[in-house]
C-alpha cells in the first residue's frame, strides 16, 4: 500500500520537471546569441591609437558593385568618412546603399603603422562598403589597426559614437564607430528577454501551485 507521504514524494519530480525544462530553455536564450554588429571602437592605449572591429555584417539591402584588389587599408580620413580595417593589401567586394554620417572629425589622411585581420572599409555614403571577396551575410569578421605614437587630435578624431545603416535597418544591416571606447548599448534585446522569460517562469510556477 502506498501512502500519501510516498505519492507526494512521487509528485514532486514530475511538477518540477516543466520548471526545469523552462529554465533550460531560458538560459539559452542568453548563451546562444546572434553575432553582434560589426563595429569598430578606437582607444587610446599608451602612446597609441588602436581600432579593433569586430561583428558580422549582413549585406541584404547593399547593392554589389565589383570585385577588386583594395590597397592602402588600414586608413582613418575623419574629414571624408573613411574607415579601413585590416592589412594593408586584399581582395574585396565592393558595395553601396549605405546611409550615415559623412566625417567623423577633421583628419586628413593616416596610415596604420600596423593591421591585420579582415579586410572592411567604410567610405562616406556614396562610395560605401567593402568586404573581403567572397564574404558571406553573417559570418564573424575581426580586424585591428594600430597608429603609433597617436592621439585622437593628432588623427583629427573626434570623440562619439557614429553609425551607418542600410537596407530596413534589421540585424546586422548597421556598421558603427565608437571613438572613446563607449560601450555599444545592445538595444534592449538582453532586457526583453530577461522580461519574457520571468514573465512565462511566473506563470509556470502559478499552474504548478493550482
Amino acid at each position: 500500500m502506498v501512502n500519501a507521504r510516498t505519492m507526494g514524494m512521487r509528485a514532486l519530480p514530475k511538477k518540477l520537471l516543466p520548471l526545469t525544462l523552462f529554465a533550460i530553455a531560458a538560459t539559452s536564450l542568453f548563451c546562444v546569441r546572434p553575432a553582434q554588429a560589426y563595429t569598430v571602437t578606437v582607444e587610446q592605449i599608451g602612446a597609441n591609437v588602436v581600432a579593433t572591429g569586430n561583428g558580422a555584417i549582413n549585406l541584404t539591402g547593399l547593392n554589389f558593385i565589383i570585385s577588386a584588389i583594395g590597397v592602402d587599408g588600414g586608413v582613418f580620413e575623419a574629414s571624408q568618412g573613411i574607415i579601413s580595417m585590416g592589412p594593408s593589401t586584399a581582395n574585396i567586394d565592393i558595395y553601396n546603399g549605405i546611409t550615415g554620417p559623412t566625417s567623423f572629425g577633421s583628419g586628413g589622411v593616416f596610415f596604420a603603422n600596423f593591421g591585420s585581420g579582415d579586410w572592411v572599409t567604410l567610405q562616406d555614403p556614396s562610395s560605401g562598403l567593402w568586404v573581403p571577396q567572397g564574404y558571406v551575410s553573417g559570418t564573424a569578421l575581426s580586424s585591428s589597426d594600430t597608429w603609433n605614437n597617436a592621439t585622437f587630435a593628432s588623427l583629427g578624431l573626434t570623440p562619439g559614437t557614429y553609425e551607418w545603416t542600410w537596407g530596413n535597418g534589421g540585424a546586422n544591416q548597421n556598421f558603427t564607430l565608437i571613438i572613446g571606447g563607449t560601450t555599444v548599448p545592445d538595444g534592449g534585446t538582453t532586457i526583453s528577454l530577461l522580461g519574457c522569460a520571468l514573465l512565462g517562469l511566473a506563470v509556470l510556477r502559478r499552474k504548478l501551485n493550482r
